[in-house]
């Protein structure tokens, strides 16, 4: 909790170099607030970030530093440059590390803390509005160009994630999900039924691309992966694009006679679903398949992918358009 730290910074300043003024709160006052946000540094170190911002403590945190921080500037008679000073810390608090929705809350509750303190504190009701005018219009500055800076970056990673992720072409993930998908199966296990993994490629696809160009060709993985989604559920099933023509279908809780069955049933499949040229002609695509399997979390990763990789070659040495199965 670096931010609960270099409030606790601040206030130790203040606290060591005195009150400027009158109105500012005693030692006493804040050294316990000083201690007061150790404590709650502390506590929060133990639980989880993820835990925390699914509770909304992150909001809370902000808005009850603001309602201290009012409190603690009226009762002392006054509000001092260093309490506004601190309202603009929370704004720039909330503008980089809330939601932008927790962080709009937290940037009018301040403006309204700020009104709050400005008027109990100034000599005349329009010397208040004034100020708080000022003051109110600079907190909403800040905190709207953080908002909209830090959505700005949200979106972007969300897109550099899609990218990592998804393959532009099929829509189907990437390697490395198929990776941390496998990865999970083999080491927290899929129930007494096992994890399946399923390697495929297309047939003779070098000489779709040389008879009619590299856009059928994409159009046939394009076609395949629709078929592949089609016939799996993203419950129980990983489909990834492996490279190439290569794709790979990870079927967790699955027994090792099911996953032959969905194996040859993609085989069908592909065959019952001819590919339409662009010149409108149907063009009957061929697929091999290795099938692997693995008993609950037993198996290691770059071995397991070995004895698909060895099933799918055993599928096209034995004349292709089949399933082959690892030897367990």
């Amino acid at each position: 909790m670096l931010v609960l730290l270099i409030c606790a910074g601040m206030l130790s300043l203040v606290g060591l170099l005195g009150p400027a003024s009158a109105g500012d709160a005693g030692p006493r006052v804040i050294w316990s607030c000083v201690v007061g946000l150790l404590l709650v540094a502390s506590v929060l170190e133990l639980i989880p970030p993820e835990l925390l911002d699914r509770a909304g403590a992150f909001l809370l945190l902000a808005v009850g530093g603001v309602t201290v921080l009012a409190v603690l500037a009226i009762q002392g008679g006054g509000t001092s440059t260093r309490a506004q000073a601190f309202l603009a810390f929370v704004v720039l608090y909330a503008g980089f590390h809330l939601r932008p929705t927790a962080a709009v809350i937290a940037t009018a509750y301040s403006v309204v803390a700020g009104a709050v303190m400005l008027f109990e504190d100034a000599g005349t009701a329009r010397a208040a509005f004034s100020e708080w005018v000022f003051f109110g219009a600079m907190l909403c500055v800040i905190g709207g160009l953080l908002i909209r800076s830090t959505s700005r970056q949200e979106r972007l990673v969300v897109a550099l994630k899609q990218q990592a992720d998804v393959d532009a072409l099929t829509g189907l993930v990437t390697r490395r999900v198929l990776d941390e998908a496998l990865t999970r199966a083999l080491s927290w296990g899929t129930g007494t039924e096992g994890t399946a993994l399923l390697l495929m490629d297309v047939d003779e696809f070098k000489s779709i691309n040389d008879a009619h160009g590299h856009l059928a060709g994409d159009d046939a993985l394009v076609h395949l992966s629709t078929i592949i989604k089609r016939q799996t559920r993203s419950t129980d099933a990983v489909v990834s694009r492996m490279g190439g023509d290569e794709v790979a279908v990870l079927l967790r809780r699955c027994s090792r006679e099911t996953a032959v069955r969905r194996a040859q049933q993609l085989l069908d499949a592909v065959r019952g679903e001819p590919l339409t040229l662009p010149d409108g002609s149907l063009y009957g695509l061929s697929i091999s398949l290795g099938v692997a399997h693995v008993e609950r979390s037993a198996g290691d990763l770059r071995a397991f992918y070995a004895a698909a990789d060895d099933a799918l070659y055993a599928a096209k040495r034995g004349g292709r358009g089949r399933v082959e199965v690892a030897v367990a």
